[in-house]
C-alpha cells in the first residue's frame, strides 16, 4: 500500500498514487495526472472523482486556468496532504510547499512544462517497453560544489529535474540506466542567461572535493569528483525549449550553440549537452535524432548524446 496505517484512510489506490505524484511534482494538471496515472482509462471521470476525494479530505487543493478556450484544473497538496505522504516514508522529503499564490504565480507555466517534459519520457517508455514512471524524475534537486573562480564560496546547481530512465534493447538483451539533467526553457529569459547555466554544469562536472586541512595523508590519495558519489556516470544535460514558434525556438538553439562555441571556459569540459524542443520530444521520443549538441558538431543525435566526429 502507498500509505501505512497512520495515513488517511478511505482513499483508493489511484487517489493515493495521485497524492504521491502531486507531492513529488508540486503542481500538476488533471490531464497530466490522467496520462501519468490512468492512461489505460479512455476518460478522466474516475480520476477526477479520486482527486475530488483528496480535496474533500483536505489533502489537496485545485485552481482553474484557461487553456485553449477551456478551463483546466491544476492540483497540489495541502500541508495536511504533504504530511500524509511524508508519513509513509516512501519518497524523499521535500521542504517545498505549494500555495494558491504560487499555483497562480509566474512559475506556474514553468512547473507544468517540466511535468510535460517528464511525461514525454514516461509516454515513450510505455511505447517501447522501457522503464520510466511518474516518480522517476525529481524537480529542483540541489547539487553543491565549489568553483576556482569563486574560492571559499559554496555554490549550488539546481536542475529543473533529474530524470532516470531504463533503456532496454530486447535484441541485444541489454539494459542501461540513463540519468539526465533536464533544463526547460520557455523563452522567458535571455539566451545569454540560458548559456550561463552551462558554466554551472561544467563546474559541477569538474569539482573535486579536497581533503580537509590538517588531516594527515600518507602517500598519494586519488581525488574523486563529487558527482561520482551520486551518479555512476555524469548525467547527460538535455535542454528542452518551448513557449514559442518552432522557427523562434530553432533560432534560440542556434544562438545557444554560438555562445557556447565562443566561450573558452566550456572547451574540453567533457560536458555532454543537447537541445531540442518539447514538441519534438513529444512527437518523436528521446531516442530519435532530435537533439542538437550544444558543444561540438551540429549534427543532430539522440538522448544518448554520443560524441560525433567532425568531418575534416
Amino acid at each position: 500500500m502507498p500509505y501505512p496505517q497512520t495515513a488517511p484512510t478511505g482513499l483508493g489506490p489511484i487517489a493515493q498514487q495521485a497524492a504521491q505524484v502531486l507531492y513529488q511534482h508540486r503542481l500538476v494538471s488533471t490531464r497530466q495526472l490522467h496520462h501519468l496515472i490512468t492512461p489505460h482509462h479512455t476518460r478522466t471521470e474516475y480520476l477526477r472523482r479520486q482527486l475530488h476525494s483528496l480535496r474533500s479530505a483536505g489533502l489537496a487543493e485545485m485552481v482553474g486556468r484557461r487553456q485553449s478556450g477551456q478551463t483546466e484544473l491544476l492540483w497540489w497538496l495541502t500541508e495536511k496532504g504533504a504530511t500524509a505522504v511524508e508519513s509513509a516514508g516512501l519518497l524523499p522529503q521535500r521542504p517545498y510547499r505549494m500555495s494558491p499564490e504560487a499555483a497562480l504565480g509566474p512559475l506556474q507555466e514553468h512547473t507544468l512544462a517540466t511535468v510535460e517534459t517528464g511525461l514525454a519520457f514516461v509516454d515513450w517508455a510505455r511505447r517501447q517497453d522501457h522503464e520510466c514512471g511518474p516518480l522517476d524524475w525529481s524537480p529542483e534537486t540541489a547539487h553543491y560544489y565549489r568553483a576556482e573562480a569563486r574560492p571559499g564560496e559554496e555554490l549550488c546547481l539546481i536542475p529543473d529535474a533529474v530524470l532516470s530512465y531504463v533503456h532496454t534493447d530486447s535484441k541485444a538483451k541489454q539494459r542501461a540506466l540513463l540519468t539526465f539533467f533536464i533544463e526547460v526553457d520557455r523563452t522567458q529569459m535571455t539566451i545569454a542567461r540560458v548559456a550561463q547555466k552551462l558554466h554551472a554544469y561544467a563546474a559541477y562536472h569538474a569539482y573535486t572535493p579536497q581533503p580537509a586541512a590538517g588531516r594527515g595523508i600518507r602517500g598519494h590519495r586519488p581525488s574523486v569528483p563529487a558527482w561520482r558519489y551520486r551518479y555512476p556516470a555524469f548525467p547527460r544535460l538535455l535542454m528542452v525549449f518551448t513557449g514559442a514558434s518552432p522557427a523562434r525556438l530553432d533560432r534560440r538553439i542556434a544562438d545557444l550553440r554560438s555562445l557556447a562555441a565562443n566561450d573558452p571556459t566550456l572547451t574540453n569540459t567533457g560536458l555532454r549537452a543537447g537541445a531540442t524542443t518539447l514538441s519534438q520530444l513529444q512527437e518523436q521520443g528521446p531516442f530519435a535524432k532530435i537533439f542538437t549538441p550544444v558543444l561540438g558538431s551540429p549534427q543532430t543525435t539522440d538522448a544518448w548524446l554520443r560524441p560525433v566526429s567532425v568531418a575534416a
